[in-house]
C-alpha cells in the first residue's frame, strides 16, 4: 500500500518513528514536571490556585501536541510542546519558590527568578496559534513580520525580568529579587505584554484573510477552532461577572481548543462541526427565549397580578417546560438553514419525498423517485435498491 505521495506505508511509517519517539518523549517530561508542581505545592500546604489551574491547559497542549507532531510532524506540534513545556518549568518554578517556609529551600530565590523569564516564553507562543493554524505556516508571505514581532515581545519581556525587579516581586513578596542590574524597567515588561496582545489580535485577523481563500476541508478545520474560541470566550465573560477570579474556571474550559486544533488537524470527525454549531446555536438561542419567558410570566405573576406563591413559579416553569420541544424544532429549522445546509438540503428533500409518496401508485416511479431523493441528500457513490428480485441501481 501507497500513500498518495507514492511513499509505501513501511517508509511513512519509519520517517515517522523518530519523530513520535521525540514528541512523546518531551509529553513525558511535561507530565513530570506538572507531577512534580502538585506534590510540592499540595505537601507544601498550597490550596488550588490560579497558578495551579493552569496544569490542564499545559496537559492537553501538551498531549495534543505530542499526537500532531508524532502524526503529522506539523510545526503546531511543536509548537504546543514547547508552550507547554514552558508552561510546566513556570508552574514547578513558582510551586517550589513560593512553598513555605522560602527561606529553608535551597535555592528558592534562584528558582522564583527563573518562573517569570520561562513564562515570558510561552505566552508568545501561545499568541501565534492562530496564524499559524492549521498548517502550522502564517497565511502567506506579507503575515512573517508578525512572528518576529512575537518573538521580539517574549524577548523583550524575558530580558526585561531577568535584570530587573519587573515582576518578581509581585509573585513572591516573601522574597528579594537576585539579579537587579538597573532599576525596575516597568515600562519595557508592559509594552512586550501590550505587543503580545496586539500580536494575539493580528493572528486572529489572519484567520479571518484565511478562511476567505480556502478550500472546503481548510474550511472545516478553520469553524473548528473558531467554534472552541468563541466557547472559551463565551465561558470566560460569563466567568468573570459570576467570580471576581475567574482565571481558574477559565483554564478549565481553555483545553477545548487545543482538542479543537488537534481535531481539526488529524482530521478526526471534521465534517462533524457544522452540527456541532448548529446546535450549539440552536440551544443557546432556545434556552435564552425559554429564560425570558419564565423571568416575563414570573413578574407578570408576582408583580401585576399580585400572586406571591410558589404557584405562579411553578405555572412559569411548567409553561417554559411546555415550550422546549416545539420552540426548538422551529428554531433549529431555522439555524440548520444558515449554520447546517447540508441537514437542511436533505429535510426538505425528504420531506418532498414523503409527500410525493402519499399520491403515487407506480412501483418503478417510487424506485426512481426514492433512489432520486437519496442521491440527493447522501450523495453516495452507488445506489441499490432490492425490490422483489430486481435490483435498481444508479451510480
Amino acid at each position: 500500500m501507497a500513500e498518495p505521495d507514492g511513499r509505501s506505508l513501511a517508509a511513512v511509517r519509519a520517517e515517522q518513528r523518530p519523530r513520535g519517539q521525540l514528541a512523546f518523549a518531551l509529553f513525558g517530561v511535561i507530565v513530570a514536571l506538572m507531577a512534580a508542581s502538585l506534590v510540592i505545592a499540595l505537601t507544601g500546604g498550597e490550596t488550588w490556585n490560579s497558578k495551579l489551574a493552569v496544569i490542564p491547559v499545559e496537559f492537553a497542549l501538551a498531549l495534543v501536541g505530542a499526537l500532531v507532531a508524532a502524526r503529522t510532524g506539523n510545526r503546531l506540534g511543536w509548537l504546543f510542546l514547547a508552550a507547554s513545556g514552558a508552561g510546566a518549568v513556570s508552574v514547578l518554578a513558582v510551586a517550589y519558590a513560593a512553598r513555605l517556609p522560602a527561606a529553608e529551600l535551597p535555592g528558592a530565590v534562584w528558582v522564583g527568578w527563573v518562573f517569570p523569564i520561562v513564562l515570558g516564553l510561552a505566552e508568545p507562543l501561545l499568541f501565534l496559534i492562530p496564524l499559524l493554524f492549521p498548517d502550522g505556516r502564517p497565511p502567506s508571505p506579507r503575515w512573517r513580520p508578525v512572528v518576529w514581532v512575537a518573538v521580539g515581545a517574549g524577548l523583550a519581556n524575558m530580558g526585561a525580568v531577568a535584570v530587573s525587579d519587573a515582576d518578581f516581586s509581585a509573585n513572591f513578596p516573601r522574597l528579594r529579587d537576585p539579579v537587579t542590574v538597573v532599576a525596575p524597567l516597568g515600562t519595557a515588561y508592559n509594552l512586550s505584554q501590550e505587543a503580545g496582545l496586539v500580536v494575539f489580535l493580528i493572528s486572529a485577523v489572519s484567520m479571518v484573510a484565511r478562511f476567505r481563500r480556502a478550500g472546503q476541508e481548510e474550511r472545516l478545520q478553520l469553524k473548528w477552532f473558531m467554534y472552541a474560541s468563541a466557547v472559551v470566550a463565551v465561558a470566560f465573560v460569563i466567568g468573570s461577572q459570576l467570580s471576581n477570579d475567574p482565571l481558574p474556571e477559565f483554564d478549565v474550559i481553555f483545553p477545548l481548543l487545543p482538542a479543537a486544533v488537534g481535531i481539526a488537524i488529524l482530521k478526526y470527525r471534521l465534517y462533524d462541526i457544522d452540527r456541532l454549531i448548529s446546535r450549539t446555536v440552536a440551544y443557546a438561542i432556545v434556552t435564552g427565549l425559554l429564560l425570558g419567558v419564565y423571568a416575563g410570566l414570573v413578574l407578570l405573576a408576582t408583580q401585576v397580578l399580585r400572586f406571591h406563591t410558589a404557584v405562579a413559579v411553578a405555572a412559569a416553569t411548567l409553561a417554559a417546560a411546555a415550550l422546549f420541544n416545539p420552540l426548538r424544532r422551529r428554531v433549529q429549522r431555522v439555524v440548520d438553514r444558515r449554520f447546517n445546509r447540508v441537514r437542511y438540503d436533505a429535510d426538505l428533500t425528504v420531506a418532498a419525498f414523503a409527500a410525493m409518496l402519499r399520491d403515487a401508485v407506480d412501483l418503478e416511479t417510487v424506485q426512481a423517485e426514492l433512489l432520486a431523493a437519496v442521491n440527493v441528500a447522501v450523495e453516495p457513490a452507488l445506489i441499490s435498491l432490492w425490490a422483489g428480485s430486481q435490483p435498481a441501481e444508479r451510480s
